[in-house]
């Protein structure tokens, strides 16, 4: 599904991947885990198409089997959900108008993007599945930050994606909106879905999550089942503290001695 090769990707003047190589299957539920500035969120942003790498002999970076994508093909593949899509939001835009805009690749409501009757009827479902039934109208500046989470995940849905692409899907949530988010992601964590998060938090990596990845410095430094990346002595060299880690029913958790 997500093919990179030897990739080499900038942002603004700074080199962030160089010579990475990642791929992930059709259908795969991965998690990035890496500290700030490893390269998470640039490697989202190639995903996306809201960078591209650089282009090198030898080097290319392929999704669905392709390195040349038609965006709007692209955009009814992917749902995604991240801190920077909800701070470009426009803040008038409406609960409703939010999950439309997914089967748009849009941000907000647009006069000449106007959604089908099937459409309304599958986005005030989505609504009710994120349990936000009755915020139909509500103004987006007006919800809670964790309810706009809740938004993001219908509107990156309705469209029934193949993917679903999660940037630090619970940053910014007090714990019972954290917690809620997980829930849902649980919810639609289904084999008709993959689901790629970055994070650089264990309580993030939901149980139906089955490969980890650990970023650092732009380059991947471990790649494996879950349970043989997320050890006390690969996390303490990748945050550079001691740490230890537990499992208990498929979730994780650290702390420092």
């Amino acid at each position: 599904m997500i093919e990179f090769h030897n990739v080499t990707a900038f942002q603004q003047q700074t080199r962030v991947l160089e010579g990475f190589s990642l791929k992930i299957e059709t259908g795969e539920k991965v998690a990035i885990l890496g500290p700030n500035g490893a390269g998470k969120s640039t490697l989202l942003k190639l995903i996306t198409r809201e960078l591209y790498p650089l282009d090198r002999e030898g080097s290319h970076l392929k999704l669905f089997g392709r390195q040349n994508v038609n965006l709007w093909d692209l955009r009814s593949r992917l749902g995604l959900v991240s801190q920077d899509l909800q701070d470009d939001y426009t803040p008038y835009t409406s609960a409703l108008e939010v999950i439309t805009s997914g089967f748009f690749g849009a941000i907000g409501a647009h006069g000449h993007l106007q959604p089908s009757a099937d459409q309304l009827v599958q986005a005030r479902a989505m609504l009710a599945e994120v349990e936000m039934a009755g915020y139909e109208d509500t103004m987006f500046q007006r919800l809670s930050t964790g309810q706009r989470r809740r938004l993001l995940l219908a509107r990156a849905l309705v469209h029934r994606p193949a993917a679903l692409i999660l940037d630090e899907p619970a940053n910014g949530l007090d714990m019972g909106a954290s917690l809620g988010m997980l829930r849902l992601l649980r919810r639609f964590c289904g084999p008709e879905h993959a689901m790629l998060i970055t994070t650089h938090h264990l309580d993030e990596i939901i149980p139906e999550i089955e490969r980890v990845v650990l970023l650092a410095k732009g380059r991947i430094v471990a790649d494996g089942p879950k349970a043989e990346v997320l050890t006390s002595e690969r996390l303490s060299d990748l945050y550079q503290i001691d740490l230890r880690v537990s499992e208990q029913d498929g979730w994780y958790r650290c702390w420092h001695l």
